[in-house]
């Protein structure tokens, strides 16, 4: 009798975290493009910048994110880190080609968004909107969630 009841209990403590977890892994779609896995971090007081995260997944025709924008920030922009002989830059880009039938991610070290001059520290478990705009289509908001600092990856700017 206590096995079963020890295993109830287990059981539920997992889900629940299982739903919490896909509470917070939130996806969204605009035309044929998906988006997966978004994601920032946390900031400290002072902090101006961080990095925004997320797989897209295209099941139509070429297409290309051109913009971005969040309430959180003065200014989101398309940037891309690379190496250039033996030193990694960082830079704005105009659009990231999301090719037909294609996923591209948006992940540290490469391609990424970069949330400029932060208006309050992003705290982990808040959740930061982001509004995406795509060439063909469209516009669509995305809920990332603000992970704790720390996580392995972290960018340093």
């Amino acid at each position: 009798m206590k096995r079963n009841t020890l295993f109830n209990a287990v059981f539920f403590i997992t889900a629940g975290f299982g739903m919490v977890a896909t509470a917070q892994a939130q996806t969204a779609k605009v035309g044929s493009v998906q988006i997966e896995s978004a994601y920032t971090r946390a900031t400290v007081p002072g902090q101006q910048v961080a990095g925004g995260f997320m797989k897209i997944e295209n099941k139509g025709a070429a297409d290309q994110l051109i913009s971005a924008s969040s309430p959180v920030a003065g200014e989101v922009q398309l940037h891309e880190m690379a190496m250039e002989g033996n030193v990694m830059r960082m830079r704005q880009v105009k659009e990231v080609l999301v090719p037909a039938g294609a996923t591209v991610e948006l992940k540290p070290g490469g391609l990424h968004l970069m949330f400029m001059n932060i208006k309050a520290p992003l705290a982990a478990g808040e959740t930061v909107p982001v509004k995406l705009k795509f060439a063909k289509a469209g516009e669509v908001e995305v809920k990332m969630p603000v992970n704790a600092m720390g996580n392995p990856g972290a960018m340093k700017h």
